[in-house]
């Protein structure tokens, strides 16, 4: 009986190789004419030579479908299912197995084996996308060998106008390893047309990206927040505004996959920060559809479009972090999703204390969009290295930080636009008080990170869009 043309009896998968494999050729032509062997040769169909009808297992396909890891490998199967196995070559387990009591006498008593060809880097997924049933529902578009898959992807639009990793069937079964979810599995539906978007897709764009599996947890998490109706992502896509999605990961996970939270923090250079934030708008342009021009008017966009991920600072327990602020616990991992246009630096390298920091945090802050908008506007205050030093030497806790600057942030109705309140009207009952102060913040918010280098008395401020029915959200990361 065989199955997958594999026959019952022993049989033996090698490759030349393989030092152990040559060692025991003459065991295994014992096998041949004492029991009858099929024997699998992963490299060589000629190997070992006295053998008749070696099967050519270059194509591994024996190999995938015994399970085969190690070779010499030898099999007894009835009537198609394996009944026993050894793992390179232990005389006493080869007899045992075989029924052939003097088998390799003159051999040694036992050698480790080599690794199969089915262990090389990234053939385990070669293997299952050739002779399984992969389960992925896209559509698979079959180019010629000499195509350039990098223009081909950008021919048909799925790029964001710099090159992309091919999303080949066997890298998307790798990516969707790095998660436990089925690939048919829908977490929601991408706007701005509000697609159905499912972990394959998410997979996908993934790998389009540049991802390693490891980020794929986080890569749905970003993308399941993308989707909370408050953090409103068709209006973040479809406005006039510079604003792009901006991922924020705190917790163990950002440590393990080796995101950055320090030196250039909002640039390049770092794997996991740069591909995670593509990823998600990859999702948005190739399954939601916003393409600019189109659905996306934004007068300016901002390198954020491209990718705007990191993490946050969590090195100090002195300051808690956003996650911990919102509820989570310190060892949850979180991404948090918010709108934001750009980074304005702070600059301030002579304040040595919190009081004379709060004057150009202040400044700053006032300032954003305009001094005279206070509706519709909202920002991140990430606090640099140094400057965390002044607040942590004089035992200020992020409370202190933010009760100080609530104090100071208001800015009175009469320097404001007469009638309007940055771009909301003012009502008859404010204009009627013009030393009254408004806060800078009075539609949004602004939050207090900490993140960048330890070198240089930076800070920085990532301004957005601020009202009601934009908000950052946070959520956890599952495995």
């Amino acid at each position: 009986m065989t199955e997958n043309g594999i026959p019952d009896g022993l049989v033996a998968v090698v490759k030349r190789d393989c030092p152990t494999c040559r060692l025991i050729a003459p065991a295994l032509a014992e096998l041949a004419q004492a029991r009858g062997l099929a024997v699998y040769c992963e490299d060589d169909p000629d190997f070992p030579e006295g053998i008749a009808g070696v099967v050519d297992g270059r194509e591994l396909e024996a190999s995938f479908r015994l399970g085969i890891e190690i070779v010499p490998t030898l099999l007894r199967r009835d009537r198609g299912r394996e009944a026993a196995r050894a793992v390179g070559w232990h005389r006493d387990e080869w007899r045992a197995l075989s029924g052939v009591a003097g088998l390799g006498a003159t051999l040694p008593e036992s050698r480790p084996g080599c690794g199969s060809r089915t262990q090389e880097p990234g053939m385990a997924y070669r293997l299952k996308a050739r002779f399984t049933n992969t389960g992925l529902a896209s559509r698979e578009i079959r180019l010629p060998a000499e195509a350039d898959l990098e223009q081909a992807c950008y021919e048909r639009g799925w790029t964001d106008g710099l090159p992309v990793v091919p999303p080949t069937v066997e890298r998307v079964l790798e990516m969707l390893d790095g998660c436990r979810r089925a690939p048919g599995e829908a977490i929601g539906l991408m706007p701005p047309n509000l697609v159905e978007c499912t972990v394959e897709k998410v997979a996908i764009n993934a790998v389009m990206a540049g991802c390693l599996p490891a980020y794929m947890p986080v890569v749905l998490a970003v993308a399941e927040a993308a989707l909370i109706p408050e953090f409103n992502l068709h209006a973040i896509v479809a406005t006039t505004n510079a604003v792009a999605p901006v991922v924020m990961v705190n917790g163990p996970i950002a440590r393990a996959i080796g995101m950055n939270a320090k030196g250039n923090v909002f640039g390049q250079g770092n794997r996991a920060n740069a591909s995670i934030g593509r990823a998600l708008q990859l999702l948005v342009r190739n399954v939601g559809g916003g393409l600019p021009g189109e659905i996306d008017r934004a007068v300016f966009g901002n390198p954020g479009k491209y990718s705007f991920c990191f993490a946050e600072d969590e090195s100090d327990p002195r300051w808690d972090s956003y996650a911990v602020e919102k509820g989570f616990p310190p060892d949850a991992s979180t991404v948090t999703l918010f709108a934001g246009d750009g980074v304005t630096p702070i600059i301030d390298h002579t304040a040595r204390t919190p009081e004379e920091l709060l004057v150009s945090y202040t400044d700053a802050l006032l300032a954003t969009y305009n001094r005279r908008q206070v509706n519709e506007v909202a920002c991140f205050l990430v606090v640099g290295g140094e400057h965390q030093q002044v607040f942590y030497q004089a035992g200020w806790s992020k409370a202190d930080l933010r009760r100080a600057l609530d104090e100071r942030l208001t800015i009175p109705v009469h320097e404001l636009v007469p009638g309007r309140a940055g771009l909301g009207p003012l009502g008859p009952e404010i204009r009627a008080q013009p030393d009254l102060r408004l806060p800078k913040f009075r539609t949004g918010g602004y939050n207090i990170i900490r993140a960048g280098g330890s070198a240089g008395k930076y800070s920085a401020i990532v301004s957005a869009i601020g009202s009601s029915g934009l908000r950052p959200v946070t959520r956890e990361i599952a495995p």
